[in-house]
């Protein structure tokens, strides 16, 4: 069975969000009317709608970090991941958690970084060189 994801949420900007998933992230619009746009997140559906985004918190402790609750997540292979990071870099992306790795040399290593998007939606996007280690324990 294939499938992909579909997410809909809040952002106060239509503009603002078209020119960071599109031009920053890379992500490909798809349709949309004058309250809501979609985008090819990364293969999986996301429609972003004129609103109030949700309210979080960082009240998530992965390691040593608290970081935000609720967020949308990836996870990417470390080379399509890096050229991720890179590009945000460039872009002067504020980053709550810079691109790290975390959980050095034990199952489930990742690179990760954690952002928001024009509007404060948290987005956090992990690596990982072992593709099969995504459910290590």
């Amino acid at each position: 069975m294939e499938t992909r994801f579909h997410l809909a949420y809040h952002v106060r900007d239509l503009d603002q969000a078209r020119e960071f998933y599109g031009g920053v992230l890379g992500c490909k619009e798809g349709r949309s009317t004058e309250s809501w746009v979609d985008f090819d997140f990364f293969g999986h559906q996301i429609s972003l709608h004129l609103g109030e985004p949700f309210q979080t918190g960082n009240t998530g402790k992965v390691g040593d970090h608290m970081v935000p609750m609720p967020h949308l997540g990836l996870v990417m292979r470390q080379d399509d991941w890096r050229a991720l990071a890179d590009r945000l870099e460039a872009a002067g992306t504020f980053f709550i958690l810079p691109p790290q790795t975390r959980f050095p040399g034990e199952p489930g290593e990742q690179s990760t970084m954690f952002f928001t998007d024009p509007s404060g939606n948290p987005i956090e996007v992990k690596g990982f060189r072992d593709w099969d280690g995504i459910f290590a324990s």
